[in-house]
């Protein structure tokens, strides 16, 4: 089992910063992929930004070059910088936990609410 805590949510105007943390524990194998997903009202959850154990990322086009993710393998942590926050982005905000065994093995956190208004 894998457990997943996230901090760092809030309430921020248009163009303003936040950073997102999730600290993971249990039972951490590599290689893994360590994300952000984020699921606003009536939509469906939606990928943001992962990154590999090895250092790879990937980025929603919507978040491309406002977001940055990071990790730090030592202590299983991934991070989301999110800068030029837009009301578009306000969303409930899970981290992610992958790893394979026979296919994929999903862990979530429990979700940081993100808003973002004037």
């Amino acid at each position: 089992q894998v457990h997943l805590v996230e901090s760092g949510g809030g309430l921020v105007q248009p163009g303003g910063s936040l950073r997102l943390s999730c600290a993971a524990s249990g039972s951490i194998f590599s290689p893994n992929v360590m994300g952000w997903y984020r699921q606003a009202p009536g939509k469906q959850r939606e990928l943001v930004a992962y990154i590999t154990s090895g250092g790879s990322t990937n980025y929603a086009d919507s978040v491309e070059g406002r977001f940055t993710i990071s990790r730090d393998n030592a202590k299983n942590t991934v991070s989301l910088q999110m800068n030029t926050l837009k009301p578009e982005d306000t969303a409930v905000y899970y981290c992610n936990y992958r790893r394979w065994s026979a296919g994929p093995i999903d862990y979530w956190g429990q979700g940081t609410q993100v808003t973002v208004s004037s």
